[in-house]
């Protein structure tokens, strides 16, 4: 069996985190969706997606093929209904394809004609951006069980200060000294060799993933995620950063989600709250207006590859895009279109071979090269944007 992730009806929604990679590796919780599939499988997955990502995010197909909605949490009734599949079904629940079998990799559209089978037990899917801080509490707990499930944590040091023990986990490698770690309200995962520097106050749930760090004084509140290779530090609440990100200095970030390869400048901000407590707007790609969230408490939407100067504020429900460079003193405007270089002065197009030589740098500093590929994408997405760049 080949068991391949499509991106389904949400990728749209769920931009611009989806400009630079498949519905399923967004991370939410401690693992990305394809892992958590992956970890509930016992098998690697591959990705149905765009075209344009297809060289990076490859698709492994076979004589049998599961084809599982990407957006789709991995739950054990739902995956056990999956695999009850037979060739050529299609597994429906209302009106969201879930999965489906096929002796050929078609198309989903291909898969409407397929015989459909009802799943009526019900199934959580991510359908919106803010879903991802707002209900990362649900994945933290999750991923927290499945990646503990039957082992024993590594000890946590004797110089920190440590409420629930047992909801705290340390991973190989892993570091904490003087520091605070209130498990009370949420798990807490250390993952394997990373770091949380001295002096720092953490309140779960919170998932510091592989070779993260957590700078000196930072203010955690939970439920926040760092991906792997990221760094944190200031305040940061309700937040998912994805991998290679940096917030390194004082500034807040709260209920909020930066892609990978960012960059927040020292003593940056970002309001969560609307000064007359109104629900939340955010940008909306689809409709190309802003639509109701339906949060009070809503922060800041950052795509890959975007970077803020020192001193940079933001909005409530601020949609950043892909590969922008935010700068000068004052709010920028709520919704900046990708490769878009300025701020509340007023933006100008940021050319692709700037951000390309910009990200090599970055890149190298973590060892990570800049392929072909990572220049293939970002050229299509500065493409597929650019009638949204009307300064």
């Amino acid at each position: 069996m080949h068991y391949i992730l499509f991106d389904g009806d949400r990728r749209t929604a769920l931009l611009p985190f989806t400009f630079t990679r498949p519905v399923a590796a967004i991370r939410m919780g401690i693992l990305t969706l394809a892992e958590k599939w992956e970890h509930e499988l016992n098998t690697p997955v591959s990705y149905m997606t765009e075209a344009y990502l297809s060289g990076k995010f490859p698709m492994d197909a076979g004589a049998d093929n599961l084809m599982l909605c990407g957006s789709v949490f991995p739950e054990p009734g739902l995956v056990e209904a999956t695999h009850a599949l037979q060739p050529g079904e299609a597994l429906w629940g209302g009106e969201v394809l879930l999965a489906y079998r096929n002796p050929e990799p078609i198309s989903p559209l291909e898969a409407e004609e397929l015989p459909r089978k009802a799943y009526t037990q019900g199934f959580t899917q991510l359908r919106n951006t803010w879903e991802i801080f707002s209900e990362n509490a649900r994945e933290l707990e999750a991923d927290f069980q499945r990646l503990t499930r039957g082992r024993t944590s590594q000890p946590i040091p004797e110089s920190n200060r440590v409420i629930r023990e047992d909801r705290i986990f340390l991973e190989p490698g892993a570091r904490v000294e003087f520091s605070i770690l209130n498990a009370t309200e949420g798990p807490i995962y250390l993952g394997r060799d990373s770091e949380v520097m001295e002096g720092n106050m953490i309140r779960g749930g919170f998932a510091l993933c592989e070779k993260a760090v957590v700078k000196m004084g930072a203010k955690i509140y939970g439920p926040t995620t760092v991906g792997p290779y990221g760094k944190v530090c200031g305040e940061v609440s309700n937040s998912v950063i994805f991998g290679y990100s940096s917030k390194g200095h004082d500034g807040y970030l709260g209920n909020s989600v930066l892609g990978e390869w960012c960059n927040i400048g020292a003593d940056s901000n970002n309001s969560n709250l609307k000064n007359n407590y109104a629900k939340v707007k955010l940008w909306n790609y689809a409709s190309g207006r802003f639509e109701d969230t339906g949060l009070q408490f809503c922060g800041l939407m950052m795509g890959d590859h975007s970077k803020t100067a020192i001193n940079t504020m933001f909005n409530t429900g601020t949609v950043i895009g892909v590969n922008c460079n935010i700068y000068t003193p004052g709010f920028p405007r709520n919704f900046v279109p990708s490769f878009s270089w300025g701020g509340a002065k007023g933006f100008t197009t940021y050319q692709p071979v700037r951000a390309f030589e910009a990200a090599k740098v970055m890149m190298a500093r973590r060892e990570v090269s800049f392929t072909e590929e990572d220049a293939k994408i970002l050229q299509q997405v500065f493409e597929d944007t650019a009638r949204w760049r009307n300064y």
